[in-house]
């Protein structure tokens, strides 16, 4: 069964920008529950559907398919609304894991969040200077939930 372990950070700084170029990501949500998240995504000129597992510690279970970019728009506009979250995505290879900086837009500009996924959840790894509080267990910076609460309503 495929695993997704992933740790989840905000970023304090832009001084990782240096030496990277971004793809823009547009995604939304079919379904949304304790137990399961489907997700429909385009990222540059590549669609995904991904099914998501409930989260336990920094692991969940996770099937993602790619798929035809006008299927992914027609189920974005379809079944997702005005419920999106947009981003544009930057990798980082830094000391051979790749860190994933998502800097949000539209109603949740301004947030900076970096994503580093995991071979284990145990798995030893030194945090670069410009990540900052580690936000993995807090449900408000999950994407899910950032496409109907966005960053710029939090009081």
């Amino acid at each position: 069964m495929p695993k997704e372990i992933e740790r989840k950070f905000l970023v304090t700084n832009d001084s990782w920008k240096k030496d990277v170029s971004g793809i823009s990501y547009r995604q939304g949500y079919i379904s949304t529950s304790s137990e399961t998240t489907v997700r429909v995504r385009i990222a540059g000129e590549k669609a995904f559907l991904t099914i998501k597992g409930k989260t336990t510690g920094c692991s969940r279970d996770e099937y993602e398919y790619e798929i035809p970019l006008s299927d992914a728009s027609e189920l974005l506009s379809k079944y997702c609304g005005s419920h999106l979250v947009e981003k544009i995505r930057y990798k980082k290879l830094i000391n051979d894991l790749t860190w994933e900086i998502d800097e949000f837009l539209g109603e949740n500009k301004g947030l900076v969040i970096v994503e580093l996924e995991l071979p284990s959840e145990d798995f030893p790894f030194i945090r670069p200077p410009w990540t900052g509080k580690e936000v993995t267990g807090d449900k408000r910076y999950y994407n899910s939930r950032l496409s109907v609460c966005p960053f710029n309503t939090w009081t």
